[in-house]
């Protein structure tokens, strides 16, 4: 795993957006999907509780559970859905996005979702 100081996430979903920052200074900003009109994502603070290589399936490559009910922010094997409204509450990205996201959050990093 590759060590930031202050690794935070910030994911805007009315922009469909995720940052990875070291601090205050955003490092990557990547593409998401986002939950559907019934099943939205939580907007709030949270935080990294889990995670786990090759979850498979729809989740792709990689997971990060965050500290809310089965939420989390992982990959996917349906690139098309990235950038729309498709998920039941989690966040997309893309497979390469996501692993390398992956190596810079260890358990504990924050996680501030607005809309």
């Amino acid at each position: 795993m590759l060590r930031l100081a202050r690794p935070v996430i910030h994911i805007s979903t009315s922009r469909r957006q995720l940052s990875l920052a070291d601090g205050t200074r955003v490092l990557f900003t990547y593409p998401v999907g986002i939950g559907k009109a019934v099943t939205p994502t939580p907007l709030g603070d949270f935080y990294i509780v889990s995670r786990i290589l090759h979850p498979g399936g729809i989740l792709g490559t990689r997971w990060l559970g965050l500290n809310y009910d089965a939420y989390g922010i992982h990959g996917t094997n349906r690139p098309e859905s990235i950038g729309h409204m498709v998920s039941n509450g989690c966040i997309r990205l893309h497979n390469e996005h996501v692993e390398m996201l992956f190596d810079y959050t260890p358990f504990g990093t924050p996680v501030y979702i607005r809309g």
